[in-house]
């Protein structure tokens, strides 16, 4: 796969304009994962607003990572574990705050699942706590709380003119100390130097041994630049500003029309064939489920032809000993199923609509078989597969038919 990172901003990219991750972007998602491609999410959220995000495409269990505060953290969601980080040292919250009273903007900082602030009733304060879904601490003096080293430190007001005017100010007099930058209309956001999304993503990327030519990036917004100029392919979402938009690869749909599942559906799935996808990759997925249970391993991949092993064991066998007919129904089902996911359209889903099969003879405890199957017919609303199951000897002890139907995911 020339793909194996995908790099996702969040707010006008990943999610949609109510916040939400739309059924199609989702379902896209898994299934570029379950084929061995890494989710990175790149956004000035905090760890704790994109644990949602990452519960819901499994991050966890497939082993992304995030870029939080823009870039001034890595951490891997799959242990939890920060690769890297820079922080502000909190000597400098006394200049920070002081400037922030003088000019009469909000300010607030991130503390675990906290948003601390001086202006708890400011309405783009309140956004971003509910936004993140973190409580609001109200203090009378900033400085005084920060008893730790933030990632980032934000001064928020609706004067955009002051606002530019101390931007322009302190990224001459705060030059290889601190890092500020406009991330909205009414945000100024302080954050350690040279921290951005692609000077991070640049540090991530080296450390997996990976080339930027094997990074595809997706955002919309001026902190996305970078990311986007560093990937091997950059692609700008239709609510991009102009800028970004000449800057990129590609443009594709805005945050309303599932641009990031139709870019990725153009450029990675469309790409991908089944056999690409090494066999380890389909049997991570299969963690707590029935197929893990029964100890069910992918062995091949191909579009006309999966292939798995099951042991006959104590999970698998009757109480006489040998393999119980319901497990190798199991086991076909599973292959079958399978092999129709990796073939069929990424906003398809496949259930199982019928099963038959002619057990022709037995697998003792102790042995193990082979499920081999093969496609006989793929319609768009259905698929036949036909499985057949092997002792370890090669001898054929249940041939099984599996009818799939496609849906359409709503």
């Amino acid at each position: 796969m020339k793909y194996k990172l995908l790099v996702l901003d969040v707010d006008g990219t990943l999610v949609n304009s109510k916040k939400e991750l739309s059924v199609q972007t989702l379902t896209t998602l898994l299934k570029i994962q379950h084929a061995g491609i890494r989710i990175v999410l790149a956004s000035g959220r905090s760890p704790y607003g994109l644990r949602h995000l990452v519960e819901k495409l499994e991050m966890k269990k497939w082993g992304g990572y995030i870029l939080p505060y823009n870039g001034a953290q890595v951490i891997d969601t799959g242990n939890d574990e920060v690769m890297f980080e820079k922080r502000i040292d909190p000597v400098m919250f006394p200049y920070l705050e002081k400037k922030a009273n003088k000019n009469g903007f909000g300010i607030f900082t991130y503390h675990k699942n906290q948003l601390i602030t001086t202006d708890p009733e400011n309405e783009h304060i309140r956004n971003e706590a509910t936004l993140n879904g973190m409580e609001i601490v109200a203090v009378e003096n900033l400085s005084a709380a920060v008893d730790f080293s933030p990632c980032k430190c934000v001064l928020v007001s609706d004067n955009e003119t002051a606002l530019v005017a101390l931007k322009d100010q302190w990224r001459k007099r705060l030059a290889g100390v601190l890092d500020v930058y406009r991330s909205e209309s009414f945000f100024l956001e302080v954050v350690p130097p040279f921290i951005d999304k692609g000077n991070t993503l640049g540090v991530l990327i080296e450390k997996l041994g990976i080339t930027s030519e094997e990074v595809m990036a997706i955002g919309d917004g001026r902190r996305d630049f970078s990311m986007l100029q560093l990937a091997g392919l950059g692609i700008a979402m239709g609510n991009a500003q102009d800028s970004i938009k000449a800057c990129a690869d590609y443009t594709t749909e805005n945050n309303d029309n599932d641009g990031v599942a139709l870019a990725v559906q153009k450029f990675i799935i469309a790409a991908v064939s089944p056999a690409d996808i090494p066999p380890e990759r389909l049997n991570a997925g299969n963690q707590n489920t029935l197929m893990g249970n029964l100890g069910i391993q992918y062995t091949y991949a191909s579009a006309s032809r999966i292939e798995a092993v099951m042991p006959v064991d104590e999970r698998t066998r009757q109480p006489f000993g040998i393999l119980h007919g319901g497990a190798t129904l199991a086991l076909a089902e599973t292959v079958a199923g399978m092999g129709s996911m990796l073939i069929c359209e990424p906003d398809d889903i496949v259930v199982g609509m019928q099963i038959s099969g002619n057990h022709l003879s037995s697998a003792h405890e102790g042995d193990s078989v082979r499920a081999v199957g093969t496609i006989i017919h793929k319609g768009r609303s259905s698929h036949v597969w036909n499985v057949d199951v092997f002792t370890s000897t090669d001898k054929l002890i249940s041939s099984i038919r599996v009818v799939n139907s496609v849906l359409k995911k709503r």
